[in-house]
């Protein structure tokens, strides 16, 4: 199976690596406009889907993740109508100069070829992915979880016809109907077929990619993500900020798993964002100091510091200044995206240096670590790797750079 997916997304690639802009843009618009006109067969396919993951006892963030509404799919075609409007990264040049011997030398931008993305109960990413891989020139092929089988296929479907309506192969778009752990090793290790791995899911997909993969891979990382709140922080605007990253929605990555108050202003913050974090149903879980202020928190273990909770869960610690803040976030930070809350710059700028991870965020909830809200319309993944792309993977992120030399007969 693999290798009849395989040879159709490569022949597809070839044919969209030569189309126009102009014909991806279409396509893109076409997907939209196919997505909204049968969004009564997705909300059916999502709708028995959710009845089957409930029966077989799923429940909280993945629940939440699978879920499919009007405004869910209305927001899947305004992604694609975004992605659709945004800048060609195919053919841009990048660089350019004449060479010593009269050679001109061009850098420019070239699509990856086939890529590949392996994601766990999100049908969103269907489009997303779909979309992403179109506008930017190449095929994909997608490998969805079991959970949302039914809305990947039909979703897939429309996003296949709409291709074919424009006269692009529906190729260019393929979903692996196979969930078995032996078709995602699969797809890890169809070197001659795949470009590039994208893996969208749980430590237990991270895992078994890092391990058994052969295909270059971008990681899409857990995101621990933390929430400093410093001695020189406006309380009230780091309370917003605080409740947004946490509760606004738990089950992502970018949502903050810990918060780290400077001791300063531990006695008010902590006893504040407790309330309001407990009024949004959030179980915290503190280091001593933070129950001495809030007896009614549970003690927090080592594991919490280090856990992705995807969840109303909050790990809470006092530290004593910035320094032991950015030690702790070095320690058991993922990568992700690291916020500061403060009104000192040079807090602010110690922090930025510190922390090397994909985003920081100063003043700004670590929600925004998203493609859409970056301006890129939607995101194959978020890298927390440093090769080749690092955060919220868009257009460009799907393309490399080749050289292209122009001559008049030069030998060296």
């Amino acid at each position: 199976m693999i290798e009849q997916v395989g040879r159709r997304a490569r022949d597809a690639s070839h044919v969209l690596r030569e189309s126009t802009g102009e014909l991806r843009r279409r396509a893109l618009v076409e997907m939209a406009d196919a997505i909204i006109e049968t969004r009564g067969a997705l909300l059916e396919s999502n709708a028995a889907d959710m009845d089957e993951a409930v029966a077989q006892g799923i429940t909280g963030a993945l629940i939440d993740r699978l879920r499919l509404t009007e405004a869910r799919i209305a927001g899947m075609a305004a992604g694609l109508r975004t992605v659709s409007s945004l800048p060609d990264p195919v053919g841009r040049e990048t660089g350019g100069w004449v060479l010593y011997n009269g050679v001109r030398l061009h850098r420019v931008r070239v699509p990856l070829g086939v890529v590949a993305v392996i994601y766990e109960a999100r049908p969103n990413v269907t489009a997303d992915a779909a979309g992403l891989c179109v506008m930017s020139g190449n095929a994909v092929i997608l490998r969805g979880s079991s959970y949302a089988l039914r809305s990947n296929v039909a979703i897939a479907g429309s996003l296949r016809s709409a291709l074919e309506r424009v006269g692009l192969p529906a190729a260019g778009v393929q979903l692996l109907e196979d969930t078995t752990r032996e078709g995602a090793r699969a797809l890890m290790q169809a070197t001659e077929w795949v470009d590039l791995l994208v893996p969208r899911g749980g430590p237990g997909l991270i895992q078994a990619v890092q391990s058994e993969a052969t295909v270059p891979t971008v990681i899409d990382g857990a995101g621990n993500c933390h929430v400093y709140v410093d001695a020189a922080a406006d309380l009230d605007k780091a309370l917003t900020v605080l409740v947004n990253a946490k509760v606004q929605r738990p089950g992502v990555c970018n949502a903050a798993e810990t918060l780290l108050v400077h001791e300063a202003v531990a006695d008010r913050f902590v006893v504040e964002a407790a309330k309001a974090l407990i009024a949004e149903g959030v179980e915290l879980r503190g280091d001593e100091r933070s129950r001495e202020l809030v007896p009614d928190m549970v003690a927090a273990t080592e594991e919490d510091w280090a856990t992705e909770f995807l969840d109303l869960i909050i790990a809470v610690r006092v530290v004593p200044d910035l320094e032991t803040a950015i030690e702790h976030v070095r320690r058991y930070g993922t990568g992700h995206t690291e916020a500061i809350l403060t009104e000192d710059r040079r807090a602010a700028d110690r922090f930025v240096a510190a922390i090397d991870s994909a985003v920081v965020a100063v003043n700004v909830s670590t929600r925004f670590t998203d493609g859409e809200e970056f301006g890129f319309g939607a995101e194959i993944g978020n890298s927390t790797q440093k090769l080749h792309v690092r955060g919220p993977m868009g257009l460009e992120s799907l393309t490399s750079e080749r050289y292209v030399l122009y001559g008049d007969g030069q030998a060296r």
